[in-house]
């Protein structure tokens, strides 16, 4: 019976092998098909503009418009991007409805990507034509003061700004069929079949890295875990409360966990979010639609024994702002925001308690996290099985059925809606 185990055992291990060995080699002939396939349609389309298909925001909180765009050839430091697979965020949301700047219309939203390269212009020696990108809104141009330092990921050269245009000339590379102007989004618009991006804001990957998973890297899940991992440096055995179970919520949890929090208290008026939220390691919920006797604050400060150790908002919103830092514990705890507010929107915080609390704190732009650096870490993480990524995933789509994709994350039926532009897929 030994001798027969052991026999089975061989046969197992050695077909397991060929399997593994079967499915590298199809891997390496797609990523190899792949290449071919760009590099092909390159030499025929760089330098010369391209005809696709975007979906156009024409107007302020109105359904998008699929029609056919032209993009130009990348101009120096910029690379042209054949989009590969896009997700759709909540800051495209939050920007689609708005009628005044930073609101601009016409406009191609969406910035969760990752494509392959088409072409390049001068001057650009980071990637080349067939490599496998993310975008990302945050710029990292390697050279400056701010860059080049571990302290900030917050470029100084290039700025965040929820501009309409590129970075280094204020112009755009989208034009609609009669030659009008489309506006830029967040430095990406993936929501077109190509688009141009400056090489400062664009990351080579791995290519062995699925692209429907891929592309979360490229905006919420890096913020979210970036936050609690690069702003918060949350530590072993501590305590954690999240306001906003969204993605970027569960992006923080899944972050936390990851650095080993003990207890993660999560906040939200959506019960059923507490059922996703263990997914990603949380432990506790509180619905904050109930809590009528006391203050939100409150409750996290006696659930806690004092306040969490570290505290992150992720809605937008003053108000829970202010809760947050409230139970963020004295002498060393820290609120961390990441929420988008909308524009204008103020702070206001008691001068006493600022000092005689002890307390810490401050934004989280992408997490913390410097793009060209630690983008691959978090795709290896990935690939190594501790960073989940596919539990993101809630909805797959057609590109033609964006617009759905829309309605489910307005109402809160989604995490991530993605997809390709032969098909579509989904984030919050």
């Amino acid at each position: 019976m030994r001798s027969l185990a052991f026999g089975t055992q061989l046969t197992l291990t050695y077909r397991q092998r060929e399997r593994e060995r079967e499915l590298c080699i199809q891997i390496l002939v797609l990523v190899s098909a792949m290449a071919e396939n760009e590099e092909s349609l390159s030499s025929n389309t760089a330098g010369k503009p391209i005809r696709c298909r975007a979906a156009v925001g024409r107007k302020a909180g109105e359904p998008l418009v699929i029609e056919e765009v032209i993009v130009a050839p990348p101009n120096p430091y910029e690379v042209r991007i054949r989009i590969i697979c896009t997700s759709l965020c909540h800051s495209d949301i939050t920007f689609w409805k708005l009628k005044d700047p930073p609101g601009y219309f016409p406009r191609i939203f969406g910035h969760e990507s990752v494509g392959a390269v088409e072409s390049i212009g001068e001057n650009v020696d980071e990637v080349m034509e067939g490599d496998i990108v993310i975008p990302s809104f945050l710029a990292d141009c390697g050279d400056c003061i701010d860059c080049k330092s571990k302290k900030s990921n917050l470029c100084s050269k290039f700025p965040f700004e929820v501009s309409p245009w590129m970075h280094r000339d204020k112009t755009s590379r989208f034009t609609d069929l009669k030659g009008e102007t489309l506006y830029h989004f967040l430095y990406v618009s993936s929501f077109s079949e190509y688009t141009v991006v400056d090489v400062a804001h664009v990351t080579k990957i791995d290519p062995a890295i699925p692209p429907n998973r891929a592309c979360l890297l490229s905006c919420g899940v890096s913020t979210g875990v970036g936050a609690a991992w690069r702003t918060a440096d949350v530590e072993a055995g501590s305590t954690v409360a999240i306001f906003g179970l969204g993605a970027i919520g569960l992006a923080v949890a899944e972050g936390a966990r990851m650095c080993g929090a003990t207890r993660i208290i999560g906040v939200d008026v959506n019960p059923d979010k507490f059922e996703t939220g263990k997914t990603f390691g949380v432990t506790d919920f509180v619905n904050s639609a109930t809590c009528t006797d006391k203050r939100l604050s409150e409750v996290i400060n006696e659930m806690s024994g004092g306040g969490a150790d570290y505290c992150f908002e992720c809605v937008g919103l003053a108000s829970l702002v202010h809760e947050a830092y409230a139970c963020c514990r004295k002498g060393w705890g820290k609120t961390i925001v990441l929420g988008v507010d909308k524009p204008g929107a103020h702070l206001s915080l008691n001068s006493f308690e600022v000092l005689h609390s002890g307390k810490i704190l401050t934004g989280s732009l992408f997490g913390g996290l410097k793009a060209k650096y630690d983008i691959p870490i978090l795709a290896k993480r990935y690939m190594d099985k501790e960073l989940q990524l596919d539990e993101f995933v809630t909805h797959e789509m057609s590109f033609e059925d964006i617009n759905k994709a829309f309605d489910l994350l307005l109402e809160g039926k989604c995490l991530r809606c993605m997809g390709g532009y032969k098909s579509w897929i989904g984030l919050d």
